[in-house]
């Protein structure tokens, strides 16, 4: 009896991690939620999921959760906290505990890039370093952005205010959480995953200026498509209350978009979930119909 935790699992990649491991099959006897609030996850709890608390950055809190633990899938914690310690305790409690194989949520990477997103690139390739080296089992899979998340880098809006960003024809390959999610739960429940690495592009590419055309045919209104200055697309999201730091990191991701830096479509997550991923036309289309 293999037995399954889940860290971050009161968030949605997390939580829907769990919920696709149950429509495998996977008993929910064998399928462990780790949160910090345990309150949080009562729901699952009344399908049979075991849900222990623990904390990233208390260590003892994750040597009590990793207790007979076979697979961890090690959700990433959230930007503009400490990545660096949080991942390392994850892993080397894992370690100490006697887990067999940690899979670990990274972002994708062009291959050759020396691109490095604030927040995100250099607590990756720190946490990929120690769990490659920890003597674990891991796996590493690569995501794009979220397909579900996009509009927050066009905003809200896009029928009344168009779509202005720091991009032109750059495209992404991006997936729906629970997509990502849904491929999460096939690796931790099938055999053969063991040291390998996935890049989980979707089945099509897209653009910020294709994203404006596709939402005007939806609903036969125009979506005007504008290139303006990383510093204009970053005053516009001050200026709706944000702070100057998470519209620089906001800002950082639509840059990366538009130098391909999420590109890369290996069939990988395809493969993973049997057939192919959304297209963006195909997400959009229930909501605005």
């Amino acid at each position: 009896m293999t037995k399954i935790l889940v860290t971050g699992a009161t968030g949605v990649v997390g939580k829907s991690t769990i919920e696709h491991l149950l429509k495998k099959n996977v008993p929910a006897s064998q399928v462990i939620g780790l949160a910090r609030n345990k309150e949080k996850l009562k729901d699952l709890a009344a399908k049979g999921v075991e849900i222990r608390e623990g904390d990233y950055l208390d260590y003892n809190s994750l040597l009590r959760a990793f207790e007979g633990v076979d697979k961890i899938m090690l959700t990433s914690a959230i930007a503009f906290t400490d990545r660096f310690t949080q991942h390392y305790n994850v892993i080397t409690a894992a370690r100490q505990m006697g887990v067999k194989h940690v899979v670990y949520m990274s972002i994708m990477r062009k291959e050759g890039s020396g691109r490095i997103m604030s927040e995100v690139t250099e607590s990756d390739l720190f946490t990929e370093q120690v769990l490659k080296s920890s003597g674990l089992d891991y796996t590493v899979v690569y995501h794009p952005p979220f397909a579900d998340l996009l509009s927050a880098y066009y905003g809200p809006n896009p029928y009344e205010n168009g779509i202005n960003v720091p991009a032109k024809n750059g495209k992404m390959a991006p997936a729906t959480r629970d997509e990502l999610a849904e491929a999460h739960a096939e690796i931790l429940s099938t055999p053969g995953h063991e040291n390998k690495t996935y890049s989980l592009g979707a089945s099509h590419t897209i653009s910020f200026s294709e994203i404006a055309k596709i939402l005007s045919g939806l609903k036969g209104e125009p979506v005007s498509f504008n290139t303006i200055t990383a510093e204009e697309y970053m005053d516009g999201i001050v200026g709706q209350g944000v702070p100057r730091h998470v519209a620089e990191f906001i800002t950082g991701w639509v840059l990366a978009i538009e130098g391909g830096e999420f590109e890369h479509q290996s069939g990988d997550l395809e493969r993973l979930l049997g057939r192919k991923t959304k297209t963006f036309k195909e997400l959009m289309e229930p909501t605005l119909v």
